[in-house]
């Protein structure tokens, strides 16, 4: 196996595994894979509903101790960010989830996937801001 197929495995795995689990919801529940969406319902009692979004978000959990066990050493992550900046990213990111009726996951998986002009719209803003974002971030550090 090359170096270039070794890398992009897991991020094609990955990718597999989020539109695998994003369509079983849709097919199975006829729910939209918003994850922001799915963790707001968990602070209400909605039922059986509510169990499903525990289930879904706890999966999403999982991945990183389920890839330890696969693997024999845990998913490399690096955070260049400090913990005040990722703090306001975090709190703009759920402002704009907000404003934007739904998240990456929602619009970007499951509403481009079924053609929904209102995701597209909504992930080109998603890429823009991000580019803006970055461009702004390097030009000021």
């Amino acid at each position: 196996m090359t170096d270039i197929a070794r890398a992009l495995l897991p991020s094609l795995a990955g990718g597999l595994l989020i539109g695998l689990s994003a369509a079983m919801l849709l097919l199975l529940n006829g729910r939209i894979a918003g994850i922001s969406g799915l963790v707001a319902g968990l602070g209400r009692d909605r039922g059986e509903r509510r169990l499903t979004d525990l289930a879904f978000v706890l999966g999403l959990l999982s991945g990183p101790p389920l890839f330890a066990v696969a693997t024999g050493a845990w998913p490399v992550m690096r955070i260049e960010a400090s913990w005040p900046l990722l703090a306001v990213a975090g709190l703009l990111v759920g402002f704009g989830s907000r404003l934007g009726s739904g998240c990456t996951s929602g619009h970007g998986v499951a509403g481009l996937a079924r053609l929904s002009p209102r995701s597209l719209v909504a992930v080109a803003t998603f890429l823009a801001s991000g580019m803006a974002t970055v461009t702004l971030m390097r030009l000021v550090a």
